[in-house]
């Protein structure tokens, strides 16, 4: 039985963060995982740029609610949901993911939580687990799935590596060429025939 892995952000949706930087005029706040490949130190990091500015999880939440799917992505994941089941692994937060999932048609998504203070003061963050998506990517082989991944950055790579068919979307020109053996795909029509094809 098959199961598809998708990334959100950058997959499906545009980046929170490089959203959440231009409307609060922060340029540093650009920086994600196809900058940055350790997880926990750049979300360390952001949060202590959100501590400075005085910002916290209402004003993210206020950028992410006017944040559309990429175009074409919701018509993607409903043809992908008719042939198979698909999951949204990510490593953003349920305070984040809401919005996005009700414009995307409630898709099945596992996520991480924020620890937020009663202020609204982003204090900390609970990953789901460690190497979360490649972790539930084993935990789904174990179950009995064959699993296909998709994703663009580099906290994309293990899951990709460790199914039995596993694409690049819309990654960066440095990852693709560090990884020239995954193939690489920058429109959804293209993507839905490669996994169907895995299928």
């Amino acid at each position: 039985m098959n199961i598809v892995c998708l990334d959100m952000e950058g997959v499906l949706v545009p980046e929170i963060w490089i959203a959440f930087s231009e409307a609060s005029g922060i340029p540093e706040l650009k920086r994600t995982t196809r900058d940055e490949p350790d997880y926990d130190k750049l979300m360390k990091w952001r949060i202590g740029i959100l501590k400075e500015h005085d910002l916290g999880l209402k004003e993210i939440q206020d950028t992410i609610r006017k944040i559309d799917p990429l175009p074409g992505a919701k018509e993607f994941l409903d043809e992908l949901r008719r042939e198979t089941q698909v999951v949204i692994l990510s490593d953003t937060f349920d305070q984040f993911a809401k919005p996005l999932m009700e414009k995307l048609g409630w898709p099945s998504i596992y996520c991480n939580t924020l620890e937020v203070a009663p202020n609204g003061e982003i204090t900390g963050f609970k990953m789901r687990c460690q190497n979360s998506k490649l972790t539930t990517v084993k935990a789904l082989q174990s179950c009995g799935f064959d699993t296909i991944a998709s994703g663009d950055s580099y906290n994309d790579l293990g899951m990709i590596k460790a199914s039995k068919a596993g694409f690049l979307f819309k990654s960066t020109e440095k990852i693709k060429a560090d990884n020239p053996d995954i193939p690489a795909y920058e429109e959804f029509d293209d993507l839905l025939r490669a996994i169907k094809a895995a299928l």
